[in-house]
């Protein structure tokens, strides 16, 4: 209700310019001939804001929208494929399905796929209630697959680090088009367009501001639109946590989705339940987990592949413990069909002064290839370690057992070094 209550404060803003050009009937609401107009043309008073940061920061937005669209002009009536992350979350999947729309106005076919599951229960409700049209490809149906049929590739919300399925398209040749992302640089991208703005708390609030400019005017009447509207309301909700870490261009992205935005569709996805296996693992973070400079830490051993949210799951209610400003749940995905493991891990902190991405690199480090494992952004962050070799075998229990002791005990080792650098979790007999 708060939240609801905030949207409505939020409408009010002065929007000094109605961006939205007028929808033809003929085309679903698609002005044909403002896709060639040059972005000068366009008034931009919604993204007019106060002082010499708002008018830098408006200025970006602009600069990005009109380099897209040129972008997408010179792939006209291509095929893309657009990669998630693996675990991908409502902020992703929303914006992954605005890029899809504002394609279609270029005749661009895009097909958003992820290698891992959708486990954590709003992001199922999300899909499922919104028809949201994002796909399971599993490593071994991609690497399977033809691949030849495809221009480009995008990557929505990550830069390659967290899909397993970004080095089978490289392999094929497929060239990267677009990397559009709110988190830290995680190195070099050789990509036709970048849009990474860290500055901002949320990827669906890049894309708003793309719809604002006009690459894609939203229509109230059309249900798709509508439907999109509420996915990116949802995504830019999630990743500030209920707007309380939003910076101004995310407060005037929820102004603008707040005309389109289905709120009964919202709350009947808000509204969905934790299954008996996440409060399990919950449960199972409360028991394991150590407490050391108000960080806690808890290892919960292994998962199954479609329990994988319930680890971040885990980390946002550990953070509410009393004295306790950052916690950290890690654990061990099993895929049972293609005998892979990786370790999970995700980061929740209350500490302004504590940077999750700059803690997870430091603590973790790179692979061989120099990307690392992990990173973060404001108040959240994750990291993902494949154990390759050491996959699967788990048949005997007690060389489960001891596989997991040492995993546990060099994560913590990591951890603590920089919790607590006196403290050592191996201690020597």
């Amino acid at each position: 209700m708060q939240f609801n209550s905030s949207l409505t404060q939020l409408e009010r803003l002065p929007l000094t310019t109605d961006l939205t050009p007028e929808p033809t009937p003929d085309d679903g609401g698609i002005d044909r001939e403002a896709l060639e107009a040059p972005f000068a043309k366009q008034s931009v008073g919604t993204f007019t804001g106060e002082g010499s940061n708002g008018q830098r920061t408006n200025s970006v937005a602009i600069q990005k929208s009109e380099e897209l669209r040129q972008t997408m002009l010179s792939h006209r009536q291509e095929r893309q494929i657009l990669i998630l992350q693996d675990f991908p979350d409502p902020d992703a999947l929303s914006s992954a399905w605005a890029y899809q729309l504002i394609a279609q106005q270029y005749d661009i076919k895009c097909e958003i796929i992820y290698a891992g599951t959708l486990s954590h229960q709003e992001n199922i409700a999300l899909v499922k209630l919104t028809g949201l049209p994002a796909q399971r490809c599993p490593l071994q149906n991609l690497k399977s697959k033809d691949l030849s049929s495809y221009q480009g590739f995008v990557l929505i919300d990550n830069q390659g680090t967290t899909s397993q399925l970004v080095p089978v398209v490289e392999q094929a040749g497929i060239p990267l088009v677009a990397v559009i992302d709110h988190h830290s640089s995680q190195g070099d991208l050789k990509s036709e367009f970048v849009d990474i703005r860290p500055g901002v708390r949320a990827t669906a609030t890049i894309f708003t501001q793309y719809l604002q400019t006009g690459l894609l005017p939203l229509d109230s009447t059309i249900n798709q639109h509508v439907k999109c509207a509420t996915a990116l309301m949802h995504g830019l909700r999630s990743d500030t946590n209920l707007l309380m870490q939003a910076k101004e261009e995310d407060f005037l992205a929820a102004a603008y989705l707040s005309r389109f935005y289905d709120v009964q569709l919202l709350n009947a996805i808000l509204q969905a339940n934790r299954s008996k296996r996440v409060m399990d693992v919950i449960e199972r973070s409360l028991k394991n987990r150590i407490v050391q400079n108000n960080f806690s830490i808890a290892g919960v051993g292994y998962l199954r592949y479609d329990d994988r949210d319930a680890i971040p799951q885990a980390a946002d209610f550990l953070v509410t413990e009393e004295n306790v400003h950052t916690a950290v749940v890690y654990g061990i995905v099993h895929d049972e069909d293609d005998e892979f493991e990786v370790v999970i891990g995700s980061l929740r902190t209350t500490k302004l002064t504590l940077d999750p991405d700059e803690f997870i690199k430091e603590a973790f480090g790179q692979d061989s290839s120099g990307r690392f494992f992990g990173g973060g952004r404001t108040s959240a962050g994750g990291f993902e370690i494949p154990m390759g070799f050491l996959s699967g075998g788990n048949e005997n229990s007690a060389y489960a057992k001891m596989k997991w002791e040492v995993f546990d005990a060099q994560i913590k080792q990591k951890l603590l070094r920089l919790v607590n650098p006196r403290d050592n979790p191996i201690q020597s007999e």
